[in-house]
C-alpha cells in the first residue's frame, strides 16, 4: 500500500513560480524505483497529465509544461516535487501526485493551484 501527500498549492501571479511537493510512504523503499507523476484538473475539465519521472523513460511533460514545469524526486526525503515557472492562469486546478507499483494505482489528495492574471 502507498500513500501520497501532496502540498504546496496556493495563490499566485501569472509569471510567477510554485514548488509543489508529494511525501510518498508505505511498503517503498525506493522512489526511484517506480514510476512518478503529476495530474491535474481545471475546473469543469477532465483530469490530465502534467509530468511523469520514471527511471525507464526517464522525465516527460505534456506540451502545455514542457520548458516551464519540472519533475524531481529526492529518495531520501521520500519526496517527488514539481516546480511550475512562468505560471499562467491556465495552470490553475488541483494537482495531484500519482504512482503506480505492482499494477496498483495510486493518487493523492491533490492541492489547489491558482494562477491569477
Amino acid at each position: 500500500q502507498v500513500q501520497l501527500v501532496e502540498s504546496g498549492g496556493g495563490l499566485v501571479q501569472a509569471g510567477g513560480s510554485l514548488r509543489l511537493s508529494c511525501v510518498v510512504s508505505g511498503s517503498i523503499s525506493s522512489i526511484n524505483d517506480i514510476p512518478v507523476g503529476w495530474h491535474r484538473q481545471a475546473p469543469g475539465k477532465q483530469r490530465e497529465f502534467v509530468a511523469l519521472a520514471s527511471s525507464v523513460d526517464g522525465n516527460t511533460y505534456s506540451g502545455a509544461v514542457k520548458g516551464r514545469f519540472t519533475i524531481t524526486r529526492d529518495n531520501a526525503k521520500k519526496t517527488v516535487y514539481l516546480d511550475m515557472n512562468r505560471l499562467k492562469p491556465e495552470d490553475t486546478g488541483v494537482y495531484y501526485c500519482i504512482t503506480s507499483r505492482l499494477g496498483v494505482t495510486s493518487w493523492g489528495q491533490g492541492t489547489q493551484v491558482t494562477v491569477a492574471s
